[in-house]
């Protein structure tokens, strides 16, 4: 194989390789956990550097100017295209039926608190694990007859976190809501918000 195309393949799976954690960072993120998902990041982005660094050094060369077309490209479509809200609003309307279902349960006293450390803490049963990232857990608030629930997508280090918020009132969620700091809350339908916290 000439070295032109060994380039042309390695700058087509480094830049596969960077769209693919891109889009499936929420996924990984609870296998590999918060603390080592950077290191992936980095491995995946040095080793698009590299192969970014050989196709130009190819173009120098007159060898190909194919890898570095295909990686700007990718880059342009990493940096324009919103992936994440793309991922989030896909997890929220696939899954909002069987969050309302939730909802509906946690209101009945169905579902209750079932952690012996946080009486806001609730574990799902294994059918509803899915619809909260981080171990299958919702947070829940009641203030007199309002309930807020939190559905986490995803749970972090201490109170850096991020979910889909169910609001009764239609209020939208405030800072200290859940012990979350928010810098992020954006109403995705009526009651339910995103937030992120940090």
């Amino acid at each position: 194989m000439r070295k032109g195309n060994i380039i042309l393949v390695l700058s087509v799976v480094s830049s596969v390789m960077l769209v693919a954690l891109a889009f499936f960072q929420w996924q990984l993120v609870h296998i590999l956990t918060p603390f080592l998902m950077p290191f992936l990041w980095l491995a995946v982005a040095g080793f698009f550097l590299v192969t970014v660094i050989f196709s130009i050094m190819a173009i120098f060369k007159k060898q190909s100017w194919k890898p570095v077309l295909i990686q700007a490209l990718i880059l342009i479509f990493i940096i324009f295209f919103p992936i994440n809200k793309v991922i989030l609003n896909l997890d929220f309307e696939n899954h909002r039926a069987d969050r309302e279902t939730v909802v509906k349960k946690v209101k009945e006293g169905v579902l209750t608190s079932n952690v012996s450390y946080n009486d806001s803490l609730i574990h799902l049963p294994k059918e509803y694990g899915k619809l909260s990232k981080g171990g299958g857990d919702i947070l829940v608030e009641k203030k007199n007859d309002e309930y807020k629930v939190l559905f986490f997508t995803l749970r972090g280090i201490l109170d850096s976190f991020s979910g889909f918020v169910y609001s009764s009132s239609g209020e939208k969620p405030r800072s200290g809501d859940f012990g979350g700091d928010f810098i992020e809350v954006k109403q995705l339908a009526e009651h339910w918000y995103f937030v992120s916290s940090r």
